[in-house]
């Protein structure tokens, strides 16, 4: 199939536009109106096609949008958003399961976003969970979708955690079920205690929101050897919690409270210079 570079069509017309027009917009106003000109773009008849860049679209099947989208990609040639709007208005996200397959980034990243939160796509995000197959970005999207839907993917959640497979992912998804269930409270209060720095294992005991997990947490922040960002989050877990923790503490000699400080004193003489 003939790819078309609608985006690339666009900026011609853009460039003579803009030519034509540039003592009449100052920069910000140009910011404004591209995005408009590139909606009303989609409108526009193409005389080689025929047809709007939307309706070009729209006359296709889904297999062959999906088909499009994937030409797009690995021919380096731009992805029009008319494209990826018509996917959208499809809601066929089996049809877009199997760019999942791929080991390329970009592939993915652009079958996620147009997936979405279907749990036909569960299992597989699982899998991209599973087998690190993706970069950091790629497996961060995918569990931010999965934790949406905590209470609907716990038994996997689980199943995954017990077999010692993407952990602090599976701690991430867990945190955020909203049924009481003793498993993950044990599970969450069991990572919290065995963690080397809690500042991670305190916010999920946070996120859960089991009252019971005040006192392991009121104990651990009385340890003495602990610093500054592990203390703080350990705090904001008690505040969440519905506790308090109001003892002083010196951290003058923590590096990270000193970054901090710094980075606040250079704030406000930025501040002191602007006024």
């Amino acid at each position: 199939m003939k790819l078309i570079d609608f985006d690339g069509l666009f900026d011609e017309k853009l460039t003579q536009y803009m030519s034509e027009n540039k003592n009449k917009h100052n920069e910000k106003e140009w910011e404004d109106i591209i995005p408009k000109l590139y909606k009303k773009f989609g409108d526009t008849r193409i005389a080689k096609i025929g047809c709007t860049p939307k309706e070009y679209y729209a006359n296709m099947s889904t297999e062959e949008l999906v088909s499009t989208l994937k030409g797009h990609l690995e021919q380096a040639v731009p992805v029009p958003e008319f494209l990826c709007a018509e996917l959208e208005n499809r809601k066929d996200s089996a049809a877009l399961l199997p760019l999942l397959e791929t080991d390329d980034t970009e592939t993915a990243s652009y079958a996620i976003n147009l997936i979405g939160e279907d749990s036909r796509a569960f299992a597989t995000y699982f899998s991209i969970l599973e087998t690190l197959r993706f970069d950091e970005e790629i497996r961060s999207d995918v569990a931010d979708l999965l934790r949406t839907h905590a209470d609907e993917v716990l038994p996997q959640a689980i199943a995954l955690y017990e077999k010692g497979l993407a952990k602090e992912y599976m701690l991430e998804i867990l945190s955020r079920v909203k049924a009481r269930e003793e498993k993950v409270y044990d599970i969450l209060l069991s990572a919290f205690l065995n963690a080397e720095d809690t500042s991670r294992t305190a916010g999920y005991l946070a996120a859960y929101g089991d009252e019971r997990a005040l006192k392991p947490l009121l104990k651990k922040i009385e340890d003495r050897s602990i610093g500054f960002v592990e203390f703080q989050e350990l705090k904001y877990a008690i505040e969440a919690l519905g506790g308090e923790y109001n003892e002083p503490r010196d951290f003058s000699a923590d590096k990270d409270y000193l970054a901090v400080e710094a980075a606040g004193l250079r704030a406000n003489e930025d501040e002191g210079l602007q006024s």
